[in-house]
């Protein structure tokens, strides 16, 4: 049975396994971390989150492994899955480190910024000569709305895919702060790459699949309120598997489109910091930064925050695809 070409089986085993696998983690997974003390600080200026504390982190395992486990069984049909897992394993591992540092070893900063950036290039480094020696992929970008037509910028896509890719993660990162949030967006996220991998036939389908059903199990232990959050472990990866699926399908300038959210809260982070420098702390554009704590500033509940941004990322997808075919 297939859907547009596609075999319906490489979307729906990698689903229910990727789900199945999620789901069962948490009763184990949840008391591990509360018993290994994993649990998260919150910031004691954001009132309605100093109930979190204690709350168990590092839960981006759990989506690291459902992801895993629900695509790797299609991998020697889909070979090209294995960049994509090797992208967001890898940036999972990097979140996994400095999470381990922060809450287990109560190193109040983790990884040093500097020894995070280098290891980000290491990983991005590896996916880059991943795709240039072991597939077939080249690194054409196809531009929204002109009909499928792509472009070629030669020498300068190099230093543009360390750019999509390291800036594409730590927006992620930085969409992580509520209940649900990040897992919310790239669900809505990864249903969009689920489509256009179908409709580029782009042999993507297995690991977006089985994205969707590893952040839905997640939402089931994740939604407000929420008893585990994913930290660094999770968003990191996340990250890794939005980038890694939009150059396999030679989609990064899809992402400015379909991840706006997570492009908003990198630009708030950088120009809160940055008026705050300039007016050597005297002026602040947001009340607090990234801006989906500007909204909790503003009197909005974290619900609420998380269902508007979900449905301006539904929007801004359909939007991606009317793109994608340049309709």
């Amino acid at each position: 049975m297939s859907v547009l070409g596609v075999s319906i089986w490489a979307m729906f085993v990698p689903f229910i396994v990727a789900f199945a696998v999620g789901v069962v983690q948490g009763p184990v997974v949840i008391p591990f971390l509360r018993r290994l003390k994993a649990s998260q600080t919150e910031r004691e200026y954001l009132e309605s989150h100093v109930a979190k504390n204690g709350t168990p982190t590092m839960g981006g395992v759990m989506i690291l492994l459902a992801l895993f486990i629900g695509t790797v069984i299609y991998a020697p049909s889909h070979p090209k899955v294995i960049p994509v897992l090797v992208l967001s394993i890898g940036f999972g591992l990097i979140g996994f480190i400095d999470d381990f540092l922060k809450v287990v070893l109560r190193r109040s900063d983790g990884l040093i910024a500097w020894q995070k950036m280098l290891l980000q290039i290491v990983v991005t480094t590896v996916f880059c000569v991943y795709l240039k020696y072991y597939t077939n992929v080249d690194f054409t970008l196809m531009v929204p709305f002109s009909g499928g037509k792509s472009i070629d910028i030669g020498w300068l896509a190099i230093p543009i895919l360390f750019f999509a890719v390291i800036g594409t993660v730590n927006g992620t990162n930085f969409t992580d702060g509520l209940d649900g949030l990040a897992s919310c967006v790239t669900l809505v996220v990864a249903l969009f790459f689920l489509v256009a991998s179908m409709l580029l036939e782009g042999e993507l389908e297995p690991v977006s699949a089985a994205m969707v059903g590893a952040l839905l199990a997640f939402l089931v232990y994740n939604h407000y309120p929420a008893k585990i959050f994913m930290g660094d472990t999770g968003s990191l990866a996340l990250g890794g598997y939005v980038a890694g699926v939009a150059y396999l399908l030679h989609m990064p300038l899809f992402i400015l489109i379909v991840g706006f959210i997570y492009l908003l809260e990198v630009v708030s982070v950088i120009l809160q910091v940055g008026s705050f420098k300039i007016t050597h702390g005297k002026k602040r554009i947001f009340r607090m930064a990234p801006i989906h704590h500007h909204f909790e500033k503003g009197g909005w509940s974290e619900i609420r925050i998380v269902i508007t941004f979900t449905l301006v990322t539904v929007v801004l997808c359909v939007l991606g695809i009317v793109g994608l075919k340049g309709f």
